[in-house]
C-alpha cells in the first residue's frame, strides 16, 4: 500500500463489507437490522479502523481478514457510541454526518436497542475473528477496558458531571484520554497486537495512541468553533450552551491551536521512538497530518 489514501480508498470497503456480513447474518429482526445499517451506513472518515489497518501495514505485514474483522469490531463501537451520544438524554443532537440521527428516524426505544446490539456484537465478532486464542483474549479483554467503565464510558460520566463546572486543563485532557482517547488506543495497539508485538512496544503505540487522541479532541474542539453546521455534519457550538469544557473555551483560540500542534509533535517524537527494527511508520505519520487543523476533516 503506498499512501494512506490507497488504504482508504481499497481497504476501508473491506471494512465495511465485514460489518454488513455480521448484521446481515447474525440479525434476524429486520428493523434491528434496518437501524443498525442506517447508522453503520451514514459514513464517516473510519478514523479508528483506519488505524488499525495503518498500524499493522507499518509493522510491514499483510492485512489479513483478522485485521479486518477487528477493524470492523471497533467500528461498530464507534458507532454505538453515536448512536447514544444523540439521544435525548445525552447530546440531543437531531444531526449526524449530514443526516437525521437514528432516533430521530427510528424512535428512541429502536435506537438504545441499536446502539446495543452494535456493542454486544462487536464482542461477537471478535470471538468470530480468525486469529489465535491468545490474541482474542487480549483484543476482547483491552476493548472492554476502552469502551467500558474504566474507559469511554468513565468520561462520558465525567463529562456529564463536569457541565457548569471549570476543569483545568489536566483535567480535561484526563477527561478526553477516556472519551474519546481510549477507542483510539485500542486502535492502534491492536495493531500491534495482529502483529504480535512485545509489551514494550504495546507501551509506545499506547504512548503515541494517547497524543493522538487528545490531538482528536482539540481539533474537534476547535472545528466546532470555527466550521460550519454544513461543513461538519452537525449542530456547531452546543457545547458551549450546555456548559461543556472545550480547549477553546479554557485557552482560547489561538492557545489551543497550540495545544494542538504540540500534541501532534509529540505524537511525531513518540512513533520515532518505536523499538522495532520492521517498523516504518509512513502511514500513521500520513494520519498525523490529517489531524493538522487546516487538512482534513473529522
Amino acid at each position: 500500500m503506498s499512501s494512506l489514501f490507497g488504504l482508504q480508498e481499497n481497504e476501508l470497503p473491506k471494512v465495511e463489507k465485514q460489518i454488513k456480513k455480521f448484521i446481515h447474518n447474525y440479525i434476524s429482526n429486520e428493523q434491528l437490522k434496518e437501524s443498525m445499517l442506517y447508522s453503520v451506513n451514514a459514513g464517516g472518515k473510519r478514523l479508528r479502523p483506519l488505524l488499525v489497518l495503518a498500524t499493522v501495514h507499518d509493522f510491514e505485514q499483510e492485512l489479513s481478514l483478522s485485521s479486518y474483522q477487528i477493524a470492523s469490531a471497533l467500528e461498530m463501537v464507534h458507532t454505538y457510541s453515536l448512536i447514544h451520544d444523540d439521544l435525548p438524554a445525552m447530546d440531543d443532537d437531531d444531526l449526524r454526518r449530514g443526516n437525521p440521527t437514528n432516533h430521530m428516524v427510528f424512535g428512541e426505544g429502536l435506537a438504545i436497542l441499536a446502539g446495543d446490539a452494535l456493542l454486544t456484537g462487536a464482542f461477537e465478532l471478535i470471538t468470530r475473528t480468525e486469529t489465535t486464542s491468545k490474541k482474542k483474549n487480549q483484543l476482547l479483554q483491552l476493548l472492554a477496558s476502552a469502551a467500558g467503565p474504566s474507559g469511554m464510558v468513565a468520561g462520558q460520566v465525567e463529562d456529564i458531571q463536569s457541565e457548569q463546572v471549570r476543569l483545568s486543563f489536566a483535567e480535561l485532557a484526563n477527561l478526553h484520554q477516556k472519551k474519546t482517547g481510549a477507542l483510539i488506543r485500542f486502535a492502534v495497539v491492536s495493531g500491534g497486537i495482529l502483529t504480535e508485538q512485545s509489551d514494550v512496544v504495546l507501551a509506545q503505540l499506547s504512548e503515541f495512541a494517547d497524543h493522538l487522541g487528545l490531538a482528536f479532541q482539540i481539533r474537534d474542539d476547535l472545528l466546532d468553533e470555527l466550521a460550519t453546521t454544513k461543513q461538519l455534519g452537525k449542530k456547531t457550538q452546543k457545547d458551549n450552551i450546555a456548559g461543556k469544557n472545550t480547549y477553546p473555551a479554557l485557552l482560547g483560540i489561538e492557545e489551543a491551536k497550540l495545544a494542538l500542534e504540540e500534541q501532534l509533535r509529540q505524537a511525531r517524537n513518540a512513533l520515532e521512538e518505536i523499538t522495532n527494527e520492521n517498523f516504518t511508520p509512513r502511514l500513521l505519520q500520513e494520519v498525523i497530518k490529517l489531524f493538522e487543523l487546516e487538512r482534513g476533516s473529522e
